[in-house]
């Protein structure tokens, strides 16, 4: 489920999905079911998020040299970069078209399918078959929130509380696998 060839690719994993838990754990306080129990979890979730990046970076900037599956100049680089930016437009535009609609509750939900769909190219683009495991449960994330009652807490609780776990979970396989493999 890892490729540890290129282990700092998993160590960047790891910090990208340690900011991702974080953001959407933050998003998910936007309102979630009444009482405090869910802002415990969101805010361990977030802070779990934070140790990622923690010990993330410093491993990063020590092993940078190492192997990647994306030098720049080659396919694999541009192929990064086009899904990266087909991702940002695709976000921009449709969250005016919500926000346009007064639809910008739907928002976090549709950001979410976006994302994962956008690691469905990126698992082929690192090799690394736990990012296309990610993109499956990240987007079925998203379908979920749309569909999951309004009346108990907002589609951006549902959308966070369900895809910040994936994202700690997913990056903290990563980045302990890379720092095995790497020997530090």
């Amino acid at each position: 489920m890892l490729e540890l060839s290129t282990a700092r690719d998993l160590v960047v994993t790891g910090i990208v999905f340690g900011v991702a838990a974080f953001v959407w754990a933050g998003w998910a306080q936007e309102r979630p079911p009444a009482g405090w129990g869910w802002r415990v979890v969101l805010g361990a979730v977030s802070a779990g998020g934070l140790v990622l990046v923690a010990f993330g970076i410093p491993a990063a900037i020590r092993f940078w040299n190492t192997p990647t599956a994306i030098d720049p100049g080659s396919a694999a680089f541009l192929w990064y970069v086009i899904v990266f930016w087909v991702e940002v437009i695709a976000i921009i535009v449709l969250a005016i078209v919500l926000s346009r609609r007064r639809r910008s509750d739907l928002i976090a939900p549709v950001v979410m399918i976006i994302v994962g769909v956008h690691f469905v190219p990126l698992a082929f683009v690192f090799a690394q078959p736990i990012i296309m495991l990610t993109a499956v449960l990240i987007t079925a994330v998203g379908v979920a929130a749309l569909f999951l009652p309004r009346r108990v807490a907002a589609p951006s609780f549902w959308t966070g509380v369900l895809g910040a776990p994936i994202f700690l979970a997913v990056g903290a396989i990563s980045l302990i696998a890379a720092l095995g493999a790497l020997g530090a």
